[in-house]
């Protein structure tokens, strides 16, 4: 079973638009949605109207909080000092896979499993699983 942890931006997306094509991830079976109190702050930051962060909050509930433990990164990895934390937590929550739509900051890491965690766009993800993106 995979255990997906979403980065802000796809939390956002998916919040702010109701045809957003990564609400499919909440479909999949056998599948476990991770995020973490770091990145909800930074998604609620963004968010200004009641009726998005309502859906936000209709979203986490059908997800799991997970919460990074004090570990250092793993060796070789450089991100920015905001970014650690969502890759700490997607490691720390035993998550398999970690989908940013961040590519200036994950781009990187596209494709490549870091501690466990492979790091994948959504859209590749949802490709991976045979979900039509049309």
């Amino acid at each position: 079973m995979d255990r997906v942890f979403l980065d802000s931006n796809v939390l956002f997306s998916t919040a702010w638009r109701r045809d957003s094509k990564f609400r499919r991830l909440w479909k999949i079976k056998n599948i476990v949605l991770l995020t973490s109190s770091y990145v909800l702050t930074e998604v609620l930051r963004n968010l200004e109207k009641p009726r998005h962060i309502n859906d936000l909050e209709k979203l986490v509930r059908e997800m799991t909080m997970v919460e990074a433990t004090q570990a250092p990164p793993p060796p070789g990895i450089k991100l920015p000092a905001k970014d650690m934390p969502i890759l700490a937590d997607a490691i720390s929550g035993g998550a398999t896979h970690l989908l940013t739509g961040d590519i200036a900051h994950f781009g990187a890491w596209y494709g490549k499993t870091v501690a466990g965690v492979r790091v994948l766009p959504p859209a590749e993800y949802l490709r991976s699983r045979k979900i039509s993106l049309t």
